[in-house]
């Protein structure tokens, strides 16, 4: 796959049952973070408000979202039930994306680029 010029490329370049996915996370991280400016980012989708908040991209299996590790640490109990690396998890395709959760992994970036701004 060729480097997408913007998010609509990226989530275009896939099937339609995984644009459907690809678009549901995009639209909760809007949500959660209405202010933050939507980039591409070592080739995938990502958000920027006061530095970088979450990216997420399609894989073979799953949708992956990167929210660096504090994110995933600071919701480590609700994400037991994922697979988890450093500063990603992976969100199963047999699975409901637990939009609920992502929307407060991205809030909780979004106060954490706000405090350290404030420093």
């Amino acid at each position: 796959m060729n480097k997408p010029i913007d998010v609509d490329a990226y989530i275009l370049s896939f099937p339609t049952d995984i644009q459907k996915l690809l678009e549901q996370m995009r639209a909760i991280v809007k949500t959660a973070a209405p202010q933050a400016l939507e980039v591409i980012s070592y080739g995938i989708p990502a958000f920027k408000l006061n530095g970088m908040l979450v990216w997420f991209a399609a894989h073979t299996n799953h949708i992956g979202l990167y929210p660096r590790g504090s994110g995933l640490e600071e919701f480590k109990t609700e994400l037991s039930v994922y697979k988890t690396g450093k500063g990603s998890v992976q969100f199963p395709f047999s699975q409901p994306l637990p939009l609920e959760l992502v929307a407060k992994i991205v809030k909780f970036r979004v106060e954490e680029n706000l405090q350290k701004k404030r420093k």
